[in-house]
């Protein structure tokens, strides 16, 4: 390994390109966090040489280079940028502005100078003319926005590649517009440059751009890393990043795969691993007070999937390398991206719910639930090669788990291990849909128990539901299946359509004073409220209108009372009685869950209970017993 600290000029002034790697991330720098900084570090040393003064080289970190076997004496030299991309990417932008404000000025004399650095020189003697002449050559990902951008001569030609960035009057749009990169960074130090370059007289702005492109070549210092033959690229890669914020712990772990992968990279790369540059895999996923890219809770799930053993997310990175080991019993790179692959559909129909494959189906009705400590378990089932029908008992064992302790109103907070018990039973034993229903049933203790039919009854008929037990979204879940059940085969529509539009009613409202009268026709106030709620809080025994005031408070909020209607219908209701509410039941309603309402001229106490004992029998069916 050889370490030499060389100033930008030095860096790309030689007749040499750098390659950043196909599998490294893209280009992520930006003006706020990056660019900003490195302008003001820059104004700081063009001060200094305008007053006079004596500079000192501006350290601005470390690249590390391997350098590539030339096979013939035609091209150039290439280097792969192991560890820096982002810093020599931005200065080749940083020189492309300088370039643009020394044409607009006519400076023709400093223009060589930094255009050489930017370009390679004799491309008649190139492998490849296309390539070559550029003196960084980016991922795949970034390339042609980067060719455009570093090849256009002027602010005009800019225009004219980049049109959607650019506003009717020829500005860079501010608002509403991501624009590439590259176009971004070019007009960014294009702008500040020609803002520094501005004076009176043309001398004063010849100046003032020696100044500028003596700090840009000579004041900025990198220290670059040749490592030797012998030297391990992935090690020196982890030193520099593996505690730092800068990457993910997926960005280590794609560097990991392929700095190992034999001759056939590429095509590994092509084939394997392309799918997870897509933004789906890159978007943000919050997890209690965890936020972290999609890429990494999947690569957490498939791991735990195949391994059955738990994976702490903070430290992914030192589980995956366990995981593919090292030296003679290292997984190929192959094998390890084999296996990323098998686990990627499966999770993305789990966890979008797109398709009607069992996962997909059961990745729909398990999301109201924030079910993500059972994702590696989902998909050791869906992996497992067991036919449909035995995984869809499977899902339906785990989702009426959910449903009837939600329901039941137990605690959520062990459901890490034990799903995670329940993995590892699979991975040891093998996946059976009998012996999985088996396992499910015998934990006992609240943290884990799966509630059985007189448990769930109770807690039906009798719970605080709404407002209580569940929120929102999980009963309107649970009320679209129950919609579904109610159907027969003879039903127009099998299937009943989305009810997330719909608003919660409840048919006896909370607010039921003014237009409810109690079963034996006396009204109750306020104060008739308030002193059953004194009751109920003393434990004493009541009777007579406290009772019934008491009954159906606690009947409201009860499954036979819950139902689902089109919002501005439930509102234009507001809290009015019963022949009203059927009225629009009649008008408005089409779902199975409300065609008995129709059928009744009195909705009280005892109908809630007909009702949620009728309701009771489909959810039975739907949330089977453990039993």
């Amino acid at each position: 390994m050889r370490s030499d600290p060389l100033t930008v000029q030095q860096i790309f002034q030689d007749r040499r390109q750098y390659r950043v790697p196909f599998y490294q991330r893209p280009y992520v720098w930006n003006r706020e966090d990056q660019w900003e900084r490195l302008w003001d570090d820059i104004l700081v040393k063009a001060d200094v040489r305008l007053q006079g003064g004596k500079t000192h080289p501006h350290f601005m970190g470390a690249v590390v280079l391997e350098p590539q076997d030339r096979e013939s004496i035609m091209g150039v030299e290439q280097l792969h940028i192991i560890d820096g991309q982002q810093r020599l990417t931005t200065l080749q932008y940083l020189l492309t502005g300088l370039a643009h404000c020394l044409r607009d000025s006519n400076i023709s004399a400093l223009l060589p100078l930094v255009e050489g650095c930017l370009r390679n020189s004799n491309p008649e003697t190139m492998k490849d003319k296309s390539i070559e002449p550029f003196k960084l050559w980016p991922t795949f990902r970034d390339r042609q926005q980067y060719v455009w951008a570093m090849t256009a001569q002027s602010l005009d030609e800019l225009r004219e590649r980049f049109p959607a960035s650019f506003r009717k009057d020829g500005e860079l749009r501010k608002i509403g517009v991501d624009h590439p990169p590259a176009l971004d960074a070019v007009c960014y130090y294009r702008e500040q440059i020609s803002k520094w370059l501005d004076g009176e007289g043309e001398q004063k702005r010849v100046d003032r751009a020696n100044i500028l492109a003596s700090v840009i070549l000579r004041d900025l210092s990198v220290v670059c890393i040749a490592l030797g033959a012998d030297d391990d690229a992935q090690v020196i890669f982890e030193t520099l990043n593996g505690h730092g914020a800068e990457l993910h712990a997926t960005d280590l772990i794609r560097n990991f795969i392929f700095m190992r992968a034999s001759l056939d990279a590429d095509d590994l790369y092509a084939t394997l691993w392309t799918q997870f540059e897509e933004s789906f895999w890159a978007e943000d996923q919050t997890r209690g007070r965890l936020k972290r890219p999609r890429m990494e809770w999947f690569v957490q799930t498939a791991l735990q999937a195949e391994t059955g053993d738990e994976v702490d997310i903070g430290r992914l990175y030192a589980a995956y390398r366990h995981f593919a080991g090292a030296g003679l019993s290292a997984m190929p790179a192959a094998k390890q991206l084999h296996v990323l692959d098998r686990y990627a559909i499966h999770y993305k129909s789990l966890t979008t719910g797109s398709g009607e494959e069992p996962i997909a189906v059961f990745g729909r009705r398990i999301a109201p639930w924030d079910a993500s400590t059972i994702h590696s378990l989902a998909l050791r089932i869906a992996t497992s090669g067991v036919d449909p029908v035995a995984q869809r008992s499977m899902y339906d064992d785990i989702e009426s788990f959910f449903v009837r302790r939600g329901i039941c109103g137990l605690s959520t907070k062990n459901y890490n291990k034990v799903f995670v018990q329940q993995l590892r039973k699979l991975v040891l034993s093998g996946v059976d849909a009998s012996e999985f229903h088996k396992a499910l049933s015998e934990s006992t203790g609240d943290a884990s128990r799966w509630p059985g039919d007189d448990e769930f009854r109770r807690a039906w008929l009798e719970g605080n539901i709404y407002p209580g037990r569940l929120e929102a979204s999980r009963l309107r879940a649970i009320l679209h299946r129950v919609e579904t059940g109610l159907r027969s085969a003879k039903s127009e529509e099998g299937v009943v359509l989305s009810l997330d539009t719909l608003d919660i009613d409840h048919i006896m409202p909370q607010s039921w004073a003014a237009y409810w009268p109690l079963a034996d026709g006396q009204q109750a106030i306020m104060e008739d409220l308030a002193e059953a709620r004194l009751f109920e809080l003393s434990g004493a025994p009541v009777t007579g209108k406290v009772a019934a005031v008491l009954e159906r408070q606690r009947s409201i909020p009860r499954f036979g009372n819950l139902t689902m209607i089109n919002y501005g219908v439930n509102r234009s209701l507001q809290n009015r009685e019963f022949s009203e509410k059927r009225k629009a039941f009649f008008s408005h309603s089409n779902l199975q869950l409300n065609r008995e309402l129709m059928l009744r001229e009195i909705w009280d106490e005892a109908s809630i209970r007909v009702r949620g004992e009728a309701l009771f029998e489909v959810a039975r069916k739907i949330w089977r017993s453990p039993a």
